[in-house]
């Protein structure tokens, strides 16, 4: 998957999805684009609570979470630069029952609910290029279900690790071992100890508040084939590819 860039965004095309958008089609969608800070912890939308905007990352990162009656919660997909938050205003529903809320702190772009359905209607360029990245989600939410039952906590923290790094420009993730069990739902005993073997063999380097990764392709070799996969997918459905063209303007 591609890499975050390294300059703080300021164009809407530092994400993905907007970049890939045919001239016509971004155009039509540029004057609605409300550039939005995005802080760490910033709760984008609740469990269950109705969906205002759309939003399209480029410098931050949303975990999407799922969360029981008893308040815990775990991690079941996130989102960078390379897609979308909210796919329920246009899948035919306001609400969804999952909460997202940002993981790693940076900048992006929101749409209000009502051009996204406007758009998605009319447009189908636009329809196709997000049906096809929440084709890659639902992938990655249940690659995430299936690595949480079978694999080791060792194996789901190198996953995480290598899908958060994906969406950072650097090699450095900026948080504690609290938040990281938060996110696999697990305890944080257990990611200490995780994070304790890969500093062990020199992997990671861990400091207050930060994880940062020495050797990646070691990480690569301690993960499950559960991080391959998504990324494979990611890189099937959103690489450029003809779509159908929208209905007005010139590509």
């Amino acid at each position: 998957m591609a890499k975050t860039p390294s300059a703080e965004s300021h164009s809407p095309k530092e994400n993905r999805l907007l970049a890939a958008l045919p001239r016509a089609s971004y155009d039509a969608l540029l004057p609605h684009l409300q550039a939005v800070g995005m802080p760490l912890g910033l709760v984008v939308y609740e469990s269950g609570g109705t969906q205002a905007h759309i939003y399209f990352p480029t410098s931050a990162i949303v975990s999407l979470l799922y969360v029981l009656e008893d308040g815990h919660s775990a991690e079941i997909a996130l989102t960078g630069n390379e897609g979308l938050v909210g796919i329920s205003l246009f899948m035919g529903g306001d609400t969804t029952p999952s909460r997202a809320v940002v993981q790693s702190a940076g900048r992006g772009y929101r749409l209000k609910a009502e051009v996204v359905r406007r758009q998605f209607q009319s447009d189908p360029a636009l329809q196709h290029l997000l049906l096809r990245f929440t084709q890659a989600l639902i992938t990655q939410m249940t690659q995430t279900a299936v690595c949480n039952r079978h694999h080791s906590l060792d194996q789901q923290f190198c996953r995480f690790l290598l899908l958060t790094l994906d969406r950072l420009p650097g090699n450095t993730l900026v948080m504690t071992h609290e938040l990281v069990a938060s996110m696999l739902g697990v305890r944080r005993e257990g990611v200490t100890e995780a994070a304790g073997k890969l500093q062990a063999q020199g992997l990671i380097k861990c400091s207050r508040g930060k994880i940062t990764v020495i050797d990646r392709s070691g990480i690569e070799a301690c993960a499950c084939e559960c991080y391959a996969a998504v990324n494979k997918e990611y890189d099937r459905l959103l690489s450029p590819q003809k779509a159908p063209r929208a209905k007005s303007g010139v590509d």
